[in-house]
């Protein structure tokens, strides 16, 4: 460090200039399509509800929430929950995302392995989300190196689960997009407008990932100015 510069913090910049455009683009691209009407006028929650029976998921119940873009699956209650723009929305934006969020529901039921190694990392991922930092900056202050390696090494797991999350997301994607073909949910002219909202979110995982392995990158040439 120079002067209470941290020079190692030049690698997040690159990172944090594609989350910064990720964000403006699911942004801008969401509302976009937020805007134009599905020519069948099915609302996201119907949207989701038809994907889910069609896959036999009769017992997934829908809720909504409150907020923009928090929609979710919550596999330990079998609940699917949508943001009031997308749970009551008849737009293209809104039957994408639902559509979406049933795809993670339909991995579930059918065992896909990426998120089934997903699920298992939550409990040490919330762990090193919570502690890793703090072991990493109390282990340098005390200069203690086991402890600043304890805390690498539980952000790696933070890491590890960002990027399983990958190829969760982007199947989760892949099916939604079938679904509404399959289904007969939307039009082929209106699928890839619900693709294009989709390919904005997933550069936002995209993002997480860059930034979560530019953090361990710097973690370590820290670590190893101090050793």
């Amino acid at each position: 460090m120079f002067y209470g510069f941290d020079p190692t913090f030049i690698i997040l910049i690159p990172a944090l200039l594609l989350t910064f455009y990720a964000q403006g683009k699911i942004q801008s691209v969401f509302s976009k399509y937020l805007r134009v009407h599905s020519l069948k006028g099915i609302s996201g929650a119907e949207a989701a509800r038809r994907v889910l029976n069609s896959n036999g998921l009769y017992d997934i119940s829908i809720e909504v929430i409150p907020g923009r873009l928090t929609d979710h699956y919550d596999p330990s209650s079998r609940v699917l929950r949508l943001s009031r723009d997308v749970y009551y929305g008849d737009s293209i934006a809104s039957i994408g995302v639902a559509a979406h969020e049933a795809g993670h529901a339909i991995q579930h039921h059918e065992g896909y392995v990426p998120i089934a190694i997903r699920n298992a990392l939550v409990p040490v991922a919330n762990l090193g989300s919570n502690l890793s930092w703090i072991l990493v900056i109390l282990g340098l202050v005390i200069r203690w190196m086991n402890l600043v390696y304890l805390g690498i090494w539980l952000f790696a797991a933070v890491v590890l689960f960002q990027v399983i999350t990958l190829p969760v997301e982007f199947n989760a994607s892949s099916r939604a997009l079938k679904q509404l073909k399959y289904v007969g949910i939307l039009y082929e002219g209106e699928v890839e407008g619900a693709k294009k909202v989709l390919d904005a979110a997933a550069l936002t995982y995209v993002a997480a990932v860059f930034v979560a392995i530019s953090q361990l990158i710097r973690l370590l040439l820290i670590a190893r100015d101090r050793d």
